[in-house]
């Protein structure tokens, strides 16, 4: 009953922070207070936030008590070149791949031009959605040249693609070019991601090198509108 007492506690604490209740950076009532409100020991309250603070949703500052974050939308880095598998890990959120698509294509004319491919050129194209805390929120479509990735399985999609090609291929992935925009949900973003009644979608093209400037991938990565922060750092030289 003690372990399913703090729980309940989380779940009801997360449904507050998620509805507004308190909003971000506003500080949580007192241990004391919680558990006044709780009817409960500050043992039991301090699990819940300590669970609080592993999913993100608090930040717990010495002498400050705890501080409620925005978990309303995702930071996404628009400089970095990390795999979904590296963001998930930053979350703290329930997350999961789910691969739609996995196959061997020829290019057509657009992916000829977005892959500098030749009409003999083969091509892996993977559909994945990403879900997050139970909510399928970014549609990932990528397009490798298979003569430098030759081989792609469903088990290595739904993992991290990033890690088997610089672990198992050795591959050295050095840098890309990076495009965004805002375009109209299509019906495959309505087919694959839980779009929620929002009519545009934040798009970010990547154009993906190796460390010898060979461009070996072309993503197509399509995020819904309301979950994301796109994020840099600037330095004035």
């Amino acid at each position: 009953m003690h372990e399913n007492k703090y729980l309940a506690i989380y779940h009801d604490l997360v449904e507050k922070i998620r509805q507004g209740h308190w909003k971000p950076y506003d500080k949580l009532p007192s241990e004391h207070e919680l558990a006044g409100c709780y009817h409960t020991s500050r043992e039991t309250i301090r699990k819940a936030l300590n669970l609080l603070s592993e999913h993100g949703y608090i930040q717990k500052m010495k002498g400050k008590g705890s501080i409620v974050l925005d978990v309303g939308k995702y930071n996404f880095p628009i400089s970095g070149l990390v795999s979904f598998k590296e963001l998930a890990q930053n979350m703290k959120q329930p997350v999961r791949t789910i691969v739609h698509e996995l196959e061997i294509i020829k290019p057509n004319s657009y992916l000829k031009q977005q892959l500098q491919a030749a009409g003999r050129d083969e091509i892996w194209k993977v559909i994945r959605s990403r879900e997050i805390e139970g909510e399928r929120i970014i549609l990932d479509k990528d397009f490798f040249l298979k003569k430098y990735v030759p081989t792609l399985t469903k088990k290595i999609c739904e993992d991290s693609i990033y890690e088997y090609l610089e672990k198992e291929l050795k591959l050295h992935i050095s840098f890309a070019k990076k495009e965004i925009f805002v375009d109209r949900v299509n019906e495959e973003d309505r087919k694959y991601l839980d779009i929620s009644g929002y009519d545009y979608i934040v798009v970010v093209k990547n154009y993906v090198y190796l460390n010898d400037a060979t461009l070996f991938q072309y993503t197509e990565s399509r995020h819904r509108l309301d979950k994301f922060r796109f994020v840099d750092f600037a330095r004035r030289k």
